[in-house]
Formats: C-alpha cells, sequence, structure tokens
C-alpha cells in the first residue's frame, strides 16, 4: 500500500467509533461531557491501532519504512495516553447514587456501577506505566525478551479491560451498534497479537536454518551465516532487516532483528552483521555450526533497487555499515553500472568492519579517536566532512542511504536538505550504538 493509502487507511479506523457515536447521537450535554467522552474514544481507538503499527507487518512497514511506522507507533501512544488522562476529568455533575467512596472528589465517577469504572480505572493506572517502560526500557536495563512479552500483555490487558470499560460504561459504547464496533476492532487486535505471536511462528517452523559459520569481524563485530534447511531461502531486498531466532523454538521470543549483510545474489545463505551490546549478542561467538535458527523477513524500505538516481552515496556509522554492505555487495555481484561512494564513521580504527572489500572501493573513513599518522578524516561526520567528501552536484542528484547513531543521521539529513537534496533521495534506517 501506498503511503497516502495508509495513512487515509489509520485516519478512517481511528475516527470511525467517533463518527458512528456522532451518528448514535443521545441528549444534548455540556461541551466538557462531550468533549471527555470524543476523547476517551479517540484514545480507545489508537491504543486499538497500535497493535498494527508494531512493525511486524510488511505491507505497512515496507511501504512507508520501518522508522516512520515507529516513530508514529511512538507518537500515537503518547496522543492517546495524554487523551485518556484527561478524559474522566472533563466529566462534571454529580451521578445519581451519590458520591463514590473510591471517588471523593467526584471527579472520576459516571455510572453509579463499581464494576464499569473497575474496568477503566486499571486500563487508566496500566496505561501510562505500559508507556513509561516503553520510553525508559534501556535505562532500566531490562532483557528485550521479558520487556517484549511484557509490552505484549500489557497492551491486550489494556484493549480488554477498555472494551468494557466502553461498553459498560461509556454513554456511546453501551449503544447496541457501538458495543458491536468495540467488540470488532478489539477483536482485530486481539488477532493482530496472535498473528505475530503465533501464525508467524507457525508458518516458520517447516522452514527452518542452521548456522553455517560466524566470523569475527572487529573486537565486537561478528558476521553470522544462516543457510536454509530444504526450502528456497528467504525473499528479500539488499538493506533490508529480518528477526533472527538462534538455538530457540519457533515460539520462542528469543528473536532480535538484524540487518541483513549478504547480498540476495550470493545465494540462499543470509549474512548477518551483529555488534555485542545485549544478552544475545555477546555470545555470539559461542555459536556452533549447524545450531538451529529461524528467519522472520524481510522488513524494511532500505533498499536501492529500481531506483534511476546516477549514484549511490552509503553514509555509515558503527554497525551500521551492516545494510549498506547488502547493498554495496548486490550492486558488484549485479554489475550495477550507477557510482558509488562511501562515508563510515567509526571511534577508532580497529571498528572498521570488512576493510579488505571496502578498501577497494571509493571510500572515506571517518574516526573520532585517529591512531597517529591517520589519514583520513577526524572527529564527526559533521556538515564540513559532507562537504569533503560529496560534491553539491552529488548532493542534489544522488539517492543517500544512511545509517548509524541517531545524531549522525539528524545531522546528515538536515545537512542534506539544507545543499538541496530532495526528502525522496534520503533512505535511512535508525538504530541505537555507545
Amino acid at each position: 500500500m501506498s503511503p497516502r493509502l495508509l495513512i487515509l487507511a489509520y485516519l478512517a479506523v481511528v475516527t470511525l467509533p467517533l463518527a458512528i457515536s456522532w451518528l448514535v447521537g443521545g441528549p444534548p450535554r455540556p461541551l466538557l461531557q462531550e468533549l471527555a467522552s470524543g476523547l476517551g474514544i479517540l484514545a480507545f481507538a489508537i491504543i486499538l491501532a497500535e497493535f498494527v503499527l508494531s512493525g511486524r507487518f510488511k505491507s505497512i512497514s515496507n511501504g512507508i519504512g520501518m522508522d516512520v511506522t515507529m516513530r508514529f507507533h511512538q507518537m500515537m501512544a503518547r496522543t492517546a495516553l495524554v487523551f485518556a488522562l484527561l478524559h474522566p476529568f472533563l466529566y462534571s455533575g454529580t451521578p445519581a447514587g451519590g458520591q463514590r467512596p473510591w471517588d471523593p472528589s467526584r471527579q472520576l465517577t459516571i455510572t453509579t456501577e463499581f464494576l464499569p469504572l473497575s474496568s477503566g480505572i486499571a486500563a487508566f493506572l496500566l496505561l501510562p506505566t505500559l508507556v513509561l517502560f516503553a520510553i525508559y526500557r534501556t535505562q532500566l536495563d531490562f532483557r528485550y525478551e521479558a520487556w517484549r512479552l511484557m509490552h505484549g500483555l500489557g497492551a491486550l490487558l489494556i484493549a480488554v479491560l477498555l472494551a468494557h470499560h466502553a461498553i459498560s460504561a461509556g454513554r456511546y459504547g453501551s449503544q447496541p451498534v457501538m458495543a458491536w464496533l468495540w467488540l470488532v476492532l478489539t477483536g482485530g487486535a486481539v488477532a493482530s497479537l496472535l498473528y505475530v505471536y503465533l501464525l508467524v511462528p507457525l508458518m516458520e517452523r517447516p522452514r527452518a536454518w542452521r548456522v553455517a559459520n560466524v566470523t569475527q569481524l572487529t573486537p565486537k563485530q561478528w558476521e553470522l551465516t544462516v543457510t536454509p534447511n530444504n526450502h528456497a531461502g528467504l525473499d528479500y531486498q539488499a538493506g533490508q532487516f529480518a528477526w533472527l531466532n538462534v538455538g530457540h523454538g519457533p515460539f520462542s521470543l528469543h528473536e532480535n532483528p538484524f540487518s541483513i549483510s549478504s547480498a540476495p545474489a550470493t545465494g540462499p545463505e543470509v549474512s548477518f552483521m551483529i555488534k555485542e551490546l545485549g544478552d544475545f549478542t555477546r555470545t555470539i561467538g559461542q555459536i556452533a555450526p549447524g545450531t538451529a535458527a529461524y528467519l522472520d523477513g524481510a522488513y524494511g524500505s532500505l533498499s536501492v533497487d529500481g531506483r534511476d538516481e546516477p549514484g549511490i552515496a552509503l553514509v555509515a556509522g558503527g554497525i551500521g555499515i551492516a545494510p549498506l554492505m547488502g547493498i554495496l555487495r548486490q550492486m558488484r555481484l549485479t554489475g550495477d553500472p550507477r557510482a558509488i561512494k562511501i562515508l563510515y564513521a567509526n571511534r577508532s580504527i580497529d571498528q572498521i568492519a570488512c576493510r579488505n572489500e571496502l578498501d577497494a572501493e571509493d571510500v572515506h573513513y571517518v574516526l573520532s579517536e585517529p591512531p597517529e599518522g591517520w589519514q583520513g578524516e577526524t572527529g564527526l561526520v559533521s556538515p564540513d566532512v559532507l562537504d569533503r567528501v560529496f560534491t553539491p552536484e552529488e548532493m542534489r542528484e544522488w539517492v543517500f542511504v544512511v545509517c548509524g547513531p541517531a545524531k549522525m543521521m539528524d545531522v546528515v539529513e538536515d545537512h542534506l536538505i539544507r545543499r538541496g537534496a530532495p526528502s525522496s533521495h534520503i533512505l535511512s534506517e535508525r538504530f541505537d550504538y555507545d
């Protein structure tokens, strides 16, 4: 689907409950109470839509890019949180039945029954917890697998609680048409979760892989290659990534997204460049050949296939070179005539991966901690460095593929735009590094 169609589909789904609520109608109420209901309806609809913005649906993430998908997911989660937190405090007036002991201020009460309110109150408390844990996951040092399970189950619980609250306590949600709509949308959200955690692993089960070899590239970077077990392999484009599960069953949560560093033209084997960062990556060097593996992919839109720009600029920082190596290898294996220029930044010289391959290209290295006698660029990737490496014509006409630390990518993207590069000529994918 095109980005425009995806945006229209999202707006239609999120605003549909609000539109039907307006059509259902009811006795007029004060403006603040209508606003309160509207915010609650929008918050719930946004939360349900978040389930399909997880990045695991190729028709979405491959259409608009994984970066855009995940940033939009995060932005809308915060938006839903604000709407949900404001929603109960805009109601005014005293309901029949008198003051409730759990709500002495009478701010939250919109019905005299505790059960319909209890599910809303529980969701009211759980939602900010879920969002805050997602924002500060890395600072809290959660294991990725544990956080992923907690995030999925927490989102599921919030969706069920809100469905009960909207139908049993909502002025509009109690209407039959709205009740059925909420049940259908909640069912769709739950189905998307079951798809990711159950159906996809079930489809992967007969398509097992095994580790062919693990090669150390730098002191903390490895290239892991897997080969298919009695199947055709993975259909992917150079520059994409896949979820890799090594040494566990297909239903395991022990899977992580890694960029593919191999080229489709090399054959069915698939390689990943992996840096030692977390619990799994620190043990990469200990993985024995023959270990079972599973792949879910390919994802991402970091591909130059089918583009007509005269040249390809590859700008990488650290392990961000991984998808760019896939692009470079594919172009060389297929005899792609487009010009290539590479800008590759690292902290020290021993972090430069695949140097034998890269030295045969038009490559410019940048080191923030260069050794004595270093002749290349020093410091960080800055506008001055970009101006020295790329001509004004190249910045305007070439396609730039950028992958690396967020700050570096911001500098590159901002400077290219200032130099006249169309935004459609800048492809990026963001990762976190030290």
